[in-house]
């Protein structure tokens, strides 16, 4: 090969590692640009207020305690709120709850022992959401979702949260969420005889709520998660 040959030839091969090197420096920068809107993405997801919803303890009238799995799972410092349904029972369930969260929010369930000055229903603000609280013996029928709509509407809240009949369950009508954590005891209630041990998580984000609902069964926790959407 001729001494210009080689010159080309080496000409040929810088320009190669050249433009080699510059594909490799806008992969780099499309892979930078990727993370980056991921972590854009995940910062949009993002959840960050924790609330614990309990109720219908009915310590010691018709249950010993809250069962050990649970007490394992609460522990001081884990939630940001805590919204009690009311019938707490004792006064140590009751400085139990206080104990999870310097927000405690509670009221007055039919049989309360140490709550006579509970309010009957509160509303907290949290976040973007509007949450209302009751017992919700004061809903004839009870559990109904239509009374329970209605009461929801007076007090102008997104979510409502009642308990009584000890009942798990989420329901939404009309834009609307009614929630009810059941029984954290598995208390007997002449409304619904097989109760299990339960309680929920809400988890607020800017534009949803993630629901952790927790059921005691067969001594094993099962937890199943669902969101609320909300338009901003």
């Amino acid at each position: 090969m001729s001494q210009h040959e080689e010159e080309i030839a080496q000409q040929q091969k810088e320009e190669i590692e050249n433009q080699q090197e510059l594909e490799q420096q806008q992969q780099q920068q499309e892979d930078e640009g990727e993370e980056e809107e991921g972590e854009e993405e995940e910062e949009e997801e993002d959840f960050g207020e924790l609330a614990l919803v309990i109720g219908d303890f009915h310590i010691p009238t018709r249950a010993a305690d809250i069962p050990e799995q649970f007490k394992e799972l609460l522990q001081p410092g884990k939630v940001k709120y805590v919204f009690s349904t009311g019938n707490i029972g004792n006064k140590e369930t009751l400085d139990w709850l206080k104990s999870l969260s310097q927000n405690f929010h509670t009221v007055k369930g039919d049989f309360e022992e140490e709550g006579s000055d509970f309010p009957e229903q509160k509303t907290v603000q949290v976040g973007n959401y509007k949450l209302g609280l009751i017992h919700g013996h004061q809903v004839i029928p009870w559990g109904d979702d239509e009374a329970l709509l209605n009461e929801q509407r007076q007090m102008d809240c997104d979510v409502l949260i009642s308990g009584h009949t000890h009942t798990q369950r989420i329901s939404k009508i009309d834009k609307k969420y009614l929630i009810n954590p059941g029984s954290v005891t598995g208390a007997y209630s002449p409304i619904s005889k097989d109760n299990y041990p339960s309680f929920m998580l809400l988890v607020f984000g800017e534009k949803s709520i993630k629901i952790f609902s927790y059921k005691l069964i067969a001594d094993n926790v099962e937890i199943d998660s669902t969101t609320l959407p909300f338009k901003q």
